[in-house]
């Protein structure tokens, strides 16, 4: 295993430290119970948003702390779950008032832990809805979930109602908007490397260099199938027909299109496969209103990529485009 470590058992604590070391007018960090921060938080009146999952998928979520997207997020241990003093402190931390909307990826210990935090938030007198994103089309179950892992549609979701909230909107309406993007939103990713878990120093599972898993999950989890290594014009055909096909897109409709990095691709390859998804999508007379590509959800060093689809309206598009200034999302005034 070769990696930029101290201690495998302190790689989340040090990697907070440096994240507050170098974001002081973004953030803040609360080692003892592994937060990120809004600076100024919380922010008084105004819907707080706090997510949070296992660590190994920067900037998901810390880097997405801040102006215009989330106001908290939990750090569990690498592809841990956070429990439930961390999500419960981050809920309390933040609360301007007006209520805290909890997003959870659908993976079972973040769900779990998740529900019973808001529950304890309740009975302090703090007001909490949640969303469960649930957007890979990959698989119905896997070894983290029950039902629909939630994968890209999660940034593309804390960016969206992150602008809401921002701009006054209410915790319900928040909650009806977030839950509005996941069902609007499909996913599913490639995967040609694993990726090694600091604690476990070996490769999570096994790819031959010939070889390629079509609908990996950001832990690891296996996919659909494990296939012969393909140009990306067929790779990205792979990724985008299940996903129009899932959410049913039509000729005419508009889509944010988002191409993600796993974490150990070159941003030269993901711009191929973007071209590529652009492509698809024009043929099939899907309008791209506007994109994204870069790696947001990774799974540490993993080599791959994922598609994700978002169908949007014209509130979508104007909250999208409205500014956020974070470490990992950074746009307008």
């Amino acid at each position: 295993m070769k990696k930029l470590l101290n201690d495998p058992a302190d790689v989340v604590v040090e990697a907070l430290v440096g994240m507050a070391a170098a974001h002081p007018d973004h953030l803040r960090v609360d080692l003892d119970h592994k937060l990120v921060l809004r600076a100024g938080a919380p922010v008084s009146g105004k819907v707080a948003l706090v997510s949070g999952g296992g660590s190994g998928h920067e900037p998901l979520h810390g880097g997405f702390v801040g102006r215009g997207m989330l106001d908290a997020a939990c750090a569990g241990e690498v592809f841990t779950s956070p429990v439930p003093d961390q999500i419960l402190a981050a809920t309390t931390a933040v609360d301007g008032g007006a209520g805290v909307l909890h997003i959870v990826k659908n993976y079972t210990g973040d769900v779990m832990n998740f529900e019973m935090a808001a529950e304890l938030a309740a009975d302090s007198g703090v007001q909490v809805e949640a969303v469960v994103t649930d957007d890979d089309v990959a698989v119905q179950d896997s070894l983290y979930t029950a039902g629909r892992r939630g994968v890209g549609v999660t940034v593309l979701l804390e960016k969206i109602v992150g602008a809401a909230a921002e701009e006054g909107q209410d915790l319900a309406a928040c909650a009806e908007l977030a839950r509005r993007v996941n069902a609007q939103g499909r996913s599913m990713g490639i995967a040609l490397t694993s990726c090694t878990v600091p604690a476990a120093g070996q490769p999570t599972f096994e790819l031959a260099d010939d070889e390629m898993e079509i609908g990996i999950g950001i832990h690891g989890e296996p996919g659909r199938s494990t296939e012969k290594i393909a140009p990306a014009r067929d790779v990205a055909a792979r990724l985008v027909e299940p996903v129009v096909s899932d959410l049913g897109l039509e000729r005419g409709e508009s889509v944010l299109a988002f191409v993600n990095g796993m974490g150990g691709t070159p941003l030269l390859e993901l711009y191929v496969m973007y071209g590529e998804v652009a492509r698809l999508l024009e043929e099939a007379g899907i309008t791209v209103a506007r994109s994204l590509v870069g790696n947001y959800i990774t799974s540490l060093e993993m080599a791959g990529c994922s598609v994700t689809l978002l169908r949007v309206d014209e509130e979508m598009v104007r909250l999208w485009d409205a500014p956020v200034d974070t470490p990992g999302l950074r746009w307008g005034g």
